[in-house]
Parts: structure tokens; sequence; C-alpha cells
């Protein structure tokens, strides 16, 4: 009798082992997805500000049509992308058409001291960081999730998952900008 009580308890220990790996990796994967919901709201949030930017700047630099009109059409690529490594390429030429518009304001003294565009751009600057921060812990998210379905007993209980890519910059953004004076 007291060896059927060892068995029984046993076999209840080892089901509820595999009930909480499994768990575990679904919560791990949910949380992914749920950072990645972060950025997303993030970069809708920014896609949002962007037309107001342009309209200011428009008023003070509307001979700068190429770089008003690459700023917009990268918006429209962030905003149309479907799979995380659409989004990831569209928002890192978001990202540089943004440096170009603001570098470009540099040029037009009046542009820069306007009350909207100083709002636009702080409020850019704010969803800027927040975007940083949604990234790093989407990418977080993806380590720890790998590597519960890497790692041993994990793996066993992956159930066929594959591992998830973390948000990656570009080359460009990589490269710290040069100054000079």
């Amino acid at each position: 009798m007291p060896v059927i009580i060892a068995i029984v308890v046993i076999a209840i220990a080892i089901a509820l082992f595999c009930i909480k790996m499994s768990n575990d990796i679904v919560r791990a994967s949910n949380r992914c997805d749920n950072a990645w919901d972060q950025i997303n709201a993030q970069l809708k949030r920014r896609a949002d500000l962007i037309p107001n930017l342009v309209e200011t700047v428009k008023g003070y630099a509307s001979h700068e049509s190429g770089t008003l009109e690459a700023v917009i059409a990268a918006r429209n690529g962030v905003t149309t992308a479907t799979t995380p490594e659409d989004v990831m390429a569209a928002d890192n030429q978001l990202t540089g058409a943004l440096r170009q518009l603001f570098a470009l304001s540099e040029s037009y003294p009046d542009l820069k001291a306007n009350a909207n565009f100083q709002q636009l751009q702080a409020q850019l600057e704010e969803t800027e960081n927040k975007i940083v921060y949604a990234r790093q812990s989407y990418n977080d998210c993806v380590l720890m999730f790998n590597n519960a379905i890497q790692t041993f007993p994990g793996s066993l209980f992956a159930g066929g998952r594959m591992p998830k890519k973390g948000f990656e910059i570009s080359e460009a953004d990589a490269t710290a900008p040069r100054v000079q004076f």
C-alpha cells in the first residue's frame, strides 16, 4: 500500500511539473505578444503625430517636398506593415526620414522657433523614448521565451514552437552620427 501511495504522489508531482512547464512557455509567448503590442501602440502614436509635424514644416519649408514625401511614405510603410520583420524594416526607414526632417529644421530658424513645431518635436521625442523602452521590453521577453523553449526541460514542452526574433536596429541606427563644427 505505501508503494502505491508513493507511485501516485510521484505521478501527481510529474503531472504538475509538466503542466507548470507548459504553462510557463505559454506565459512567455503571451508576454512576447503583449510586448509587441506595446511597440505597435507607440508606433501608432508616432504615426499619428507625423501628419501634424509635416503640415507644420510645409508652411516653412514647402520646397523641401522630397524630405516631406519621404517621411509620409515611411510613415505609411509602418502603418501598412503586417509582419514583425516588415514593421522593423519600415520603422528603421521612418526613423531615418524623421532624422532628415529634424536636420532640415536646423536650416529654418523660424520653423525651429515655432511653438507648434517645438511641441510636436517634444511629443515625438517622448514617443521615441517609449518606443526604445518597448523594444527593450520586447527583446527581453523574446530572450526569456527563446530560453524557455530551447533549454532543457522546456524544450520537451515547446510543442513545435519556433524561437522568436528580437527587434533589431538598422546598421544606420547602430552607427553614431558624425558631428562637425
